[in-house]
């Protein structure tokens, strides 16, 4: 069986270089294209070398639809907005497209929906195997327990990262959310400061916390009456997200178009 053939975009950033050396790291994947924005300075460069690796003979472009040429595949850790264009070319172009960027807004969501009737996406707040199948356990645990066990998520990232709350921890708010069976939009808590008044019976609350190199920590509490149930994921390297996007890769290519999410990759969907 042929290789799959996957092109990475946004091959500069921390995580496009991940991409690129698990991508060499896997059997039965190849890169064939890596993408870059206009003025990147790792334009021209190649896709190998810029990851820590020998040449791979992938020069990194600006000009996304030359590198999705003879391409089953995109992996995409970038923007909303740049995800957003390559989605559209991808869906153009016939190929699957893996998104793993966060930070996209209502409208930013209801577009990509709209891509994903002419492609299979695969989207996820968090590609990590790991981290996917503890947002399964939170949303088991949020409906076997009430509402006497208050919802908190707390998470850390580096003093790099530009949104918050995380898009994992949002991924675990919505598994909480499914759980009870209740609109995440409406029972958010995202910071709280001053005089707030008591909790209110049913709120899923966020704290975010930033600085130094930390990866990504997530908990999610459930503080009931007497007791505390907490379930947690510690990321210590990119890698895993990198290897998470292949499993996502691999499972993507013949399926038919729609939005998918790492649970349906993992056969989650159920738990």
């Amino acid at each position: 069986m042929a290789d799959l053939r996957l092109v990475v975009v946004g091959a500069g950033g921390r995580m496009g270089r991940a991409l690129i050396r698990a991508i060499e790291e896997a059997d039965g994947v190849t890169l064939t294209g890596a993408v870059e924005r206009p003025g990147s300075p790792a334009l021209g460069r190649d896709a190998g070398v810029l990851a820590g690796l020998p040449a791979l003979g992938v020069p990194v472009l600006d000009e996304p639809q030359a590198a999705f040429e003879g391409a089953d595949g995109v992996l995409d850790f970038t923007s909303p907005e740049s995800s957003l264009l390559h989605a559209a070319l991808a869906a153009e172009a016939g190929l699957f497209h893996v998104i793993g960027s966060t930070g996209f807004s209502a409208e930013e969501e209801a577009a990509l929906a709209a891509l994903a009737a002419r492609t299979a996406l695969v989207k996820s707040g968090n590609m990590s195997l790991g981290v996917n199948l503890l947002a399964a356990l939170v949303k088991r645990a949020a409906a076997t327990l009430g509402e006497d066990f208050d919802i908190e998520i707390v998470e850390m990232h580096h003093r790099m990262k530009v949104d918050a709350p995380s898009g994992t921890a949002l991924l675990l708010g919505k598994a909480a959310a499914a759980g009870r069976g209740v609109d995440l939009d409406e029972r958010a808590v995202r910071g709280r400061d001053g005089i707030t008044g008591a909790r209110h019976a049913g709120d899923i609350g966020f704290a975010a916390l930033r600085g130094g190199t930390v990866v990504g920590d997530h908990d999610v509490i459930f503080a009931g009456p007497a007791e505390r149930l907490m379930l947690g994921h510690r990321a210590e390297d990119r890698m895993i997200f990198a290897r998470g996007a292949l499993r996502a890769a691999a499972w993507a290519q013949g399926k038919p178009p729609g939005l998918y999410s790492m649970a349906d990759v993992l056969g989650l969907t159920d738990f």
